[in-house]
């Protein structure tokens, strides 16, 4: 399975043992889900395309690597995956949210 990708790390597996709980109360359980959304991003966006861009830094002009702006929406399949929002939100604030059934 090339496809599959497992998150094999220690902050994944208390996040979710959490999460799994049968004491984790209703807010908990919201603030774990994106919690854990912003870990399983970080993964999926690893191999992102990038673009140069100059910044002027205090010292210097630098060449440096950016995700290109408007090359993420986030697309929530099901209710389930609206939960989810939020956690790719932290780490792309100003990507697009579409419904499955709306997208452009």
């Amino acid at each position: 399975m090339e496809n599959v990708t497992i998150i094999n790390h220690p902050l994944m597996s208390h996040k979710v043992a959490i999460l799994r709980n049968k004491d984790t109360n209703t807010k908990q359980f919201r603030e774990l889900i994106e919690e854990i959304t912003t870990l399983l991003t970080y993964e999926a966006f690893k191999d992102l395309p990038t673009v140069e861009v100059q910044v002027e830094t205090p010292l210097e002009v630098t060449t440096q690597q950016v995700i290109a702006e408007k090359s993420v929406a986030i697309v929530p399949i099901l209710r389930a995956g609206l939960g989810m929002v939020n956690g790719v939100h932290t780490l792309f604030p100003t990507a697009k949210s579409w419904p499955h059934w709306h997208v452009p």
